[in-house]
């Protein structure tokens, strides 16, 4: 799946695009990227960072740990090594090229 904007959004011998356009570009691969299950974590006029997965709730698994006499501990631990929580920044540059950086 390619995640560049479809063609007529920018030209490659044209102008370069203005920041209305490049913030149409953004949406446009922000809209693709959330059917594909990220969701976003911040938007600015021609950056976004997006994140896929969910952090481990650690005081709920400690209280139900707690509660179960630490049978829960099991399923916590193997909830706590399994989760992945991706972040990426995309930011849309001069020419309306997108960029991606994978975030910590």
């Amino acid at each position: 799946m390619s995640l560049e904007p479809p063609p007529g959004y920018y030209g490659a011998a044209g102008p370069a695009p203005d920041a209305a356009r490049r913030g149409l570009i953004l949406d446009w691969v922000v809209s693709r990227r959330i059917a594909s299950g990220w969701r976003v974590e911040s938007r600015s006029g021609s950056q976004a960072v997006l994140v896929r997965g969910q952090p481990v709730d650690h005081v709920l698994h400690a209280f139900l740990a707690v509660f179960s006499c630490g049978a829960w501990s099991v399923v916590w631990a193997v909830l706590a090594l399994r989760n992945r929580v991706e972040r990426v920044a995309l930011t849309v540059d001069s020419q309306g090229q997108v960029l991606t950086v994978q975030a910590p």
